[in-house]
């Protein structure tokens, strides 16, 4: 059997596990497994537990569960009401300043956190309630919230980040770099299209006449100011040299943990087992994911998959534009139904030595990357955010809550596109912080 159709039939099977809704880290292990005894005979089956093994000795994975407990502190406490209420005192007589507050706020929160579902659930659990008292329409609520929710992953520190540096050998530090300006150009996009959606409905926040006095708005700061403050403590160990990104994560968590004790008395035992308990479920799983996806990998390039497909599209000839619109549309299908830490594990080795024959920056690329996973984020049938903001508004039919969603997806299509005409946008931070050379 040749190299095509041993991968047509490793694509089929793959896609049949994965749709059926298994666990990805136990569907590609058990896939990896099969294929390697069917094709290579069950002597080859010694490598397995090595492989697996291998995937998880890297000291770079210590960060990961690091920066998942710093989101499960300032997740479990009020820190996204707070962010929230600050944000809507200063933004509060913008047209739709309440939506723009969320999106800030979802930001800012980003920042904090790492991770998509947590600062959906956070800021969501305050905004989609509050934005519907006060009268605004159920899609811009919700598509708001689902949209701004998936700047936890590309605002660093980003643990999809994390991931792609570790599947391609590439510096944390630089991509966390690079996912700034892109990040900020997001979210300005998002408040564009909000502002001029709500100016044409001709809704406001609060009534003409209401104000809220200074004392009133620098009120709202000291609490959410150290949260601030750790963000900036991060970043500066982070790309300072001071400090490696698993060091930083453990100072990061550390911080937002004695943070959360201080500021919001957090003492309890429920509240600290809270924590934990998701910390440990979610860096389990990804951790696991990793290792399966490095055992899939394995099994591809020992069956020759890998390179057949890379030698198969450098063979095509085609423009690298049109090369990267048809690796933009693979992704982007591949995050409808694949969680973004599994596309980004099982695509980045294939897809990696490609884009680097292509002439294209894998810095860059794994923004482009990210945005893609982010719009996967948004959109069914794995549109973790959708469920998120429909557990919140039960009453709101998903359909309605997608809806809300599409201009969104259209402002981050519009960001890949603003960023392969200006990729400087993305490279450019890590280039003059860091050196052009990686």
């Amino acid at each position: 059997m040749s190299p095509g159709e041993q991968g047509a039939i490793v694509l089929v099977v793959t896609l049949l596990i994965l749709l059926s809704g298994a666990p990805v880290a136990f569907g590609l292990g058990a896939l990896s497994i099969a294929f390697i005894a069917i094709f290579q005979g069950f002597d080859a089956l010694h490598v397995v537990a090595e492989t697996f093994f291998a995937g998880l000795n890297d000291f770079t994975l210590v960060s990961i569960p690091m920066f998942v407990m710093m989101g499960a502190a300032i997740g479990s406490s009020p820190a996204g009401k707070d962010l929230y209420e600050a944000l809507d005192r200063w933004l509060y007589r913008l047209p739709g300043g309440l939506a723009i507050s969320n999106l800030g706020a979802c930001a800012i929160f980003a920042a904090l956190t790492g991770s998509s579902p947590a600062c959906c659930a956070a800021i969501g659990k305050m905004g989609i309630p509050e934005m519907r008292r006060r009268g605004y329409p159920d899609d811009v609520a919700t598509g708001s919230i689902c949209a701004g929710g998936t700047l936890g992953i590309l605002i660093p520190p980003s643990i999809t980040f994390i991931l792609y540096g570790i599947a391609t050998e590439t510096s944390i530090g630089r991509l966390f770099l690079a996912g700034v300006l892109p990040g900020l150009m997001l979210t300005g996009l998002f408040i564009l299209w909000t502002l001029f959606i709500i100016w044409k409905k001709g809704f406001r926040s609060h009534a003409i006449d209401f104000r809220y006095s200074w004392k009133e708005k620098f009120q709202s700061i000291p609490k959410i100011a150290p949260f601030l403050v750790i963000i900036a403590g991060v970043m500066y160990v982070l790309y300072g040299g001071v400090a490696t990104p698993s060091e930083a994560a453990g100072v990061g968590a550390a911080m937002c943990v004695l943070m959360a004790l201080v500021i919001y008395r957090m003492w309890r035992p429920k509240a600290w087992w809270a924590i934990l308990r998701d910390t440990t479920r979610e860096s389990v799983m990804i951790l696991t994911i990793i290792a399966a996806a490095v055992l899939f990998g394995y099994m591809l390039t020992s069956l020759y998959l890998t390179q057949t497909l890379a030698q198969a599209i450098a063979d095509m000839h085609v423009n690298r534009w049109v090369l990267m619109a048809m690796i933009n549309v693979f992704l982007l299908v591949c995050g409808f139904f694949i969680p973004p830490a599994a596309v980004i594990l099982m695509t980045s080795p294939i897809l990696y030595p490609i884009i680097k024959s292509a002439g294209f920056d894998p810095i860059w690329f794994g923004v482009i990357l990210t945005i893609n996973m982010e719009i996967g984020l948004i959109h069914p049938p794995v549109g973790l955010n959708l469920y998120i903001v429909s557990s919140i508004a039960p009453d709101v039919p998903v359909t309605r809550i997608m809806w809300g969603t599409i201009p969104y997806v259209l402002c981050m299509m519009l960001a890949i596109v603003i960023l392969c005409i200006f990729p400087e946008i993305a490279t450019w931070l890590p280039n003059h912080m860091m050196g052009g050379v990686h």
